[in-house]
């Protein structure tokens, strides 16, 4: 059962599986950047990471929240499309693990924020496809400058949507993607659009708190809204 009204929610966050280094050891690891359980641990809540392996759906019944956080591009075998030229690195098991805990989450209506690649995934798990390359699409490369360099984006929201309840109608933040969501789920209502049309922000009807955003709003702790709400939808769900 999720905890008590009178506890911290408990909030879940995906993580990527990849090679890596600390002291002496080169392993393969389960890993998360800091910023996402900085984040939750200020909105209120307690952390608890999901790793992509063994993936059990039944681990939500001990959560009351859930992230579905950022990464590697997703792969095009998911929305059955050829791989563009620049889709890299894909992680086809972690797909197919965020899937499954994306479908779970909304079929208990546990309270679910995607960041980033999060969001790419849940429009991809509703049925949508994504744009692989997007300065294709945008002609600039502002959504990702440089590696390991992020951009900044400027979103318009559409106004009576929670994404407008939570941040206001202009939003936005640091971004670092070269995909972007195609066509949209049917399921899916795009919330929020950055001025070169790019889709920033959609929430799933019918839930209440179902919410994606293609920026990174873990790496701005000046500004966690998002999570705020995240955790108080959480709340409401456990009583």
């Amino acid at each position: 059962m999720a905890s008590s009204a009178s506890d911290r929610p408990r909030i879940g966050i995906t993580t990527y599986l990849e090679p890596a280094s600390w002291g002496i050891w080169k392993r393969d690891a389960a890993l998360l950047p800091r910023v996402y359980l900085d984040a939750v641990v200020a909105a209120g809540g307690v952390p608890l990471l999901l790793p992509p392996v063994g993936t059990d759906p039944s681990v939500l019944d001990l959560l009351d929240g859930l992230i579905i956080a950022g990464g590697c591009d997703v792969d095009p075998g998911a929305y059955n499309a050829v791989p563009h030229p620049e889709t890299a690195d894909t992680r086809p098991g972690r797909d197919d693990h965020e899937s499954i805990l994306i479908r779970a989450a909304l079929d208990a209506e546990l309270p679910l924020l995607a960041i980033c690649r999060g969001l790419q995934m849940l429009n991809v798990t509703l049925g949508g496809t994504l744009h692989q390359h997007l300065p294709e699409i945008v002609a600039n490369d502002g959504h990702r400058p440089s590696p390991a360099v992020f951009g900044r984006t400027e979103v318009k929201v559409e106004p009576g949507t929670l994404t407008a309840q939570i941040l206001g109608e202009h939003a936005g933040g640091d971004c670092y993607h070269h995909q972007a969501l195609d066509a949209v789920a049917p399921t899916l209502k795009v919330t929020a659009r950055a001025d070169d049309g790019t889709v920033e922000a959609a929430e799933v009807d019918g839930h209440d708190f179902a919410l994606g955003v293609q920026w990174h709003p873990e790496e701005n702790p000046e500004d966690l809204r998002l999570f705020i709400a995240l955790i108080d939808a959480s709340r409401r769900h456990q009583s």
